[in-house]
């Protein structure tokens, strides 16, 4: 009985050719990937990042309306098209504007200065020493001169018939023609606010972002009215990469010109993407 040796299996590996064929096919199929997926995924990319720099336009548009609805009426100057002042108010509401039965009331007397009054309404926030009340600000610049604010000296509470508090101040002589019986509450803290563009000329960078800042300013009453936006040190920053900022206010807005109005435009720009947002603001102007 012949016995055959084992068969040897001969292996082969890939040849010159398949290995070309494989590398041409990933080849095409990478590229194929690329031209469909990578417009997705920037699509992707770009509309995030116009949703966070959309995010950051509308916060800060937010922040500065909602100091421009709070601020004393004809508070508001606007030395450039860049930059903004106002007295933001913390509280205010109705004075008693004259005695009670009993004569024990603190009121407003226009012919004489006025050192206290009881507060006929609830106010939102709690005077404290070293606020300013404002009454009937008429004028642009009378709030910051001072002809119509005093400093808060007590904060106390009065008969329960007289009302809600009782606010004691430095003498201040009220309008004899004013009747309107409102008063404002300016912190003392934060006397003033300047919104400052800097570095916002429309223009990008290297990478495509804007090179500008906004900025929110406290400041002190300042008497004269600023002929140029102030110096931005020490200020808060509201939004960064700013491309464009504009503000154009109306002092008398409508046919009754009892309210004015603040339009504001901001741009932001980061990498070649840019969000604008623009927003009107009514002021009262209304004492």
């Amino acid at each position: 009985m012949t016995t055959r040796p084992p068969t040897r299996r001969t292996q082969h590996g890939f040849t010159l050719v398949e290995l070309i064929m494989v590398l041409v096919v990933t080849t095409l199929i990478g590229g194929t990937i690329a031209v469909f997926l990578k417009p997705a995924i920037e699509a992707y990319s770009d509309t995030r990042v116009r949703g966070e720099l959309s995010d950051q336009a509308d916060t800060a548009l937010r922040r500065m309306v909602r100091d421009i609805r709070q601020a004393v009426p004809n508070s508001i100057r606007a030395p450039a098209s860049n930059c903004f002042e106002l007295v933001p108010a913390i509280t205010g509401g109705r004075y008693r504007m004259g005695p009670d039965a009993g004569g024990t009331a603190a009121y407003v007397d226009p012919s004489q200065p006025t050192t206290s009054f009881d507060v006929l309404s609830t106010l939102n926030a709690t005077p404290a020493v070293g606020d300013w009340v404002v009454i009937n600000n008429q004028n642009g610049n009378d709030v910051y001169a001072g002809s119509n604010r005093s400093a808060i000296t007590g904060v106390s509470t009065p008969a329960a018939t007289s009302g809600t508090m009782r606010i004691t101040m430095g003498a201040m002589q009220v309008s004899p023609g004013y009747s309107g019986g409102r008063f404002l509450v300016v912190a003392n803290g934060q006397q003033s606010v300047f919104y400052v563009c800097t570095g916002a000329d429309g223009g990008l960078d290297a990478q495509g972002n804007g090179k500008g800042t906004l900025w929110r300013i406290k400041r002190s009453f300042t008497a004269a009215y600023p002929t140029a936006c102030p110096a931005t040190t020490g200020g808060d920053v509201l939004a960064t990469r700013v491309r464009t900022c504009n503000f154009v206010y109306t002092p008398n807005q409508g046919a009754t010109q009892q309210s004015g109005f603040l339009w504001m435009l901001l741009a932001i720009s980061r990498n070649s993407e840019t969000a604008t947002q623009s927003q009107g603001a009514h002021v009262t102007n209304v004492p």
